[in-house]
């Protein structure tokens, strides 16, 4: 004789919980996925300015008049590159928005920034040393 009663008092009444906690925690743990990759992109596009910047601050020391090109093309997409020239230095800012995914780029929308600024050499050793190096 079959029955359908559970054969122990509270096994009957845990029935279908792993299926609740497995609908709950799944959309938590793809969010967090989706939050963890958003961070490593992010990160890595915050990389590409620091060196996007560093790339315009040593061509623009050395008198290249592309440097504000060679820093937007080692730059993120979309960013924004500014070369300044003081009395012996250059100073070049990138600013780019963080990548964000789909329709959240409102929400996860970062600003990304980074300068640099290096000695002009055209400058070096012009200042009282007839612009030669000391021996």
């Amino acid at each position: 004789m079959r029955s359908d009663r559970p054969s122990s008092p509270g096994q009957g009444s845990e029935r279908g919980f792993v299926t609740a906690e497995t609908a709950v925690a799944l959309p938590a743990l793809v969010l967090l996925c989706a939050l963890l990759v958003w961070g490593v992109v992010t990160a890595a596009a915050q990389i590409r300015c620091v060196d996007a910047a560093r790339v315009g601050a040593r061509a623009a020391a050395r008198g290249d008049g592309n440097a504000g090109a060679l820093a937007q093309a080692a730059a993120p997409a979309g960013a924004r590159v500014s070369v300044a020239t003081g009395g012996d230095t250059v100073r070049v800012t990138v600013e780019a928005p963080s990548p964000a995914p789909g329709r959240l780029g409102g929400a996860l929308s970062v600003r990304l920034h980074a300068e640099a600024v290096a000695a002009r050499e055209d400058v070096i050793g012009s200042t009282g040393g007839g612009g030669r190096w000391p021996a």
